[in-house]
């Protein structure tokens, strides 16, 4: 016979088969009716344990919801209704990515009250060994890098909280997951008696004043091309950057604001850029643009800048780098050569010196080398 519990607790009874079985309301559907669940054990002491901890998990979950919810389902609204208003196209398309290609066909099944840690790891994993999504280099590398699966695992975590929020699961399963750890590669930058060789081959081609501005500077490719005439002040000699190019479906470009206000900023540039940039701007004054595409007359896409510092690495005979690497190039030779890490870090458009620091750590171990040599010279002509 079943055993009645108090008010709140459900029933527990001992079934024909000696294992205990605990009842309980575990909420109301739309309609107001009941919403049923049992839970089983060994012993009618086990049965009676998950009861209370299946009860405990009733009053906090919206159980007339949670149930409806596969992870599928539960991603992409979480995409459309809370993600997708609120970030950037470039970041929307990996999210497209990774719910499209990694998330639903691997979890999407899965009832979203039912999803597990380990259920994520597996995904991680998969994505980690196999993800690539290119044909051409599934074979030769197979697998995705490990801040992609960071990116992943970000995009994942977030989604579930919101879940959490929503009382549609009791706590984020991604908690329990290991994520690859990025593996610190060495920066390269263009070596300084190189810089000559690279800046000869820009100027051969036509775009010497894009390519010194940036290693004066630092500019992301974005900030590059999207800069207008009227950022320029001459007599002050200073370039105001407030806006980037990020590139869009179909090959399109699309102006927007920084990632961060500390990216909008005013940045100092020597005589002889101005010069170049004047220039520049007599080739074509009626175009508002600081630097003009000879192919469509509009501004520069950004992808073609970078098209065009390969072959000009190409042409000067140099070691591949990337294009960002033109701005790590700035930085260290700037605090190489007695800059001051606010400064750099201003006119890189960090958000704290700290970032700045941790980022070009290379440089600063150098400069602590310098300043550990000046101390030495001083303390011995002191003696």
């Amino acid at each position: 016979m079943a055993k009645r519990r108090a008010s709140g607790e459900g029933n527990l009874r001992k079934r024909s088969d000696g294992r205990g079985e605990g009842r309980y309301v575990a909420g109301h559907d739309a309609n107001g009716k009941p919403i049923r669940k049992n839970v089983l054990g060994k012993t009618q002491a086990e049965a009676r344990a998950k009861l209370r901890l299946a009860i405990e998990a009733a009053e906090t979950l919206d159980v007339a919801r949670a149930g409806e919810y596969t992870v599928e389902k539960w991603v992409r609204t979480w995409y459309e209704l809370y993600s997708k208003p609120n970030i950037r196209e470039k970041t929307q398309a990996y999210y497209e990515t990774f719910i499209n290609r990694h998330i639903i066909p691997i979890l999407g099944g899965i009832k979203l009250e039912k999803l597990t840690g380990r259920d994520i790891q597996r995904m991680y994993n998969e994505v980690r060994a196999h993800g690539r999504i290119r044909t051409a280099q599934k074979d030769s590398n197979p697998g995705m890098s490990a801040s992609y699966v960071r990116g992943l695992h970000m995009m994942m975590h977030n989604c579930l909280n919101r879940a959490v929020k929503e009382r549609l699961i009791l706590r984020n399963p991604t908690e329990d997951c290991i994520v690859p750890k990025i593996e610190k590669q060495e920066m390269k930058i263009l070596k300084p008696e190189d810089i000559g060789a690279y800046l000869r081959e820009a100027d051969r081609r036509g775009v010497m004043a894009i390519f010194y501005l940036e290693l004066c500077t630092g500019l992301r490719k974005g900030e590059l091309t999207a800069l207008l005439w009227e950022d320029l002040n001459v007599e002050a000699k200073t370039i105001y950057v407030s806006k980037q190019a990020v590139g869009v479906k179909g090959g399109g470009v699309k102006i927007t604001r920084p990632k961060t206000e500390t990216s909008i900023r005013r940045i100092a540039i020597p005589q002889q850029v101005v010069d170049l940039l004047t220039a520049e701007h007599e080739k074509h004054p009626d175009s508002p643009y600081l630097f003009t595409s000879p192919v469509t007359g509009k501004m520069y896409h950004p992808d073609s800048i970078v098209n065009l510092h390969k072959k000009i690495l190409k042409g000067a005979g140099l070691e591949h780098i990337r294009l960002h690497d033109l701005r790590h190039t700035f930085a260290t030779l700037a605090l190489q050569n007695g800059v001051d890490i606010k400064t750099v870090s201003g006119m890189l458009g960090h958000y704290d010196a700290g970032f700045t620091l941790r980022t070009y750590t290379h440089a600063t171990d150098r400069m602590q080398e310098q300043a550990a040599a000046t101390m030495g010279a001083l303390i011995s002509q002191a003696m």
